[in-house]
């Protein structure tokens, strides 16, 4: 199944060790703090792990039983704002409620507003704070929404 992004699809890739390199480089593009090769070769060995990637972004989701994470959102800063992260969150949600996940959670930085509107437009929730979870170079540190999409009867 594909979804339409732009003038692309996203598409589902099988996981596999080959696209560790290409994640670290577009997720470097895209956060301050980015995951090496290394991180994500680890990541796509362990079960669960679902990738779901364009040419310009991709989402890495886990899910273990019923419940599945987010574990990262990525699209290359140039792409942004045309719909290819709705389109990769809304795959990843439809990905772990086939894998039988009724629940999928985030966790987002309270300042990454972008983000914490891509997430409410998708149906997101405030779920929790992990008090200065995420440390700022500035050196203040930042907390984190740990968010909440339930997936019962919502998808088909």
């Amino acid at each position: 199944m594909t979804v339409a992004v732009g003038t692309g699809t996203v598409g589902t890739e099988a996981l596999g060790t080959g696209a560790a390199a290409r994640l670290a480089a577009l997720h470097a593009s895209a956060f301050n703090a980015p995951w090496d090769a290394a991180t994500f070769e680890t990541l796509l060995g362990q079960a669960g792990v679902h990738l779901t990637e364009v040419a310009d972004g991709f989402i890495l989701v886990r899910t273990v039983v019923d419940e599945a994470e987010i574990l990262t959102l990525a699209v290359r800063p140039a792409d942004r704002r045309r719909g290819i992260g709705a389109a990769l969150v809304a795959r990843g949600a439809a990905n772990a409620a086939a894998q039988g996940a009724t629940r999928l959670f985030l966790e987002v930085a309270e300042d990454n507003a972008a983000a914490r509107a891509l997430y409410g437009r998708s149906g997101f929730a405030e779920a929790g704070r992990r008090l200065g979870y995420y440390a700022r170079a500035e050196g203040s540190d930042q907390d984190a929404l740990i968010l909440a999409l339930n997936l019962s009867g919502r998808l088909p």
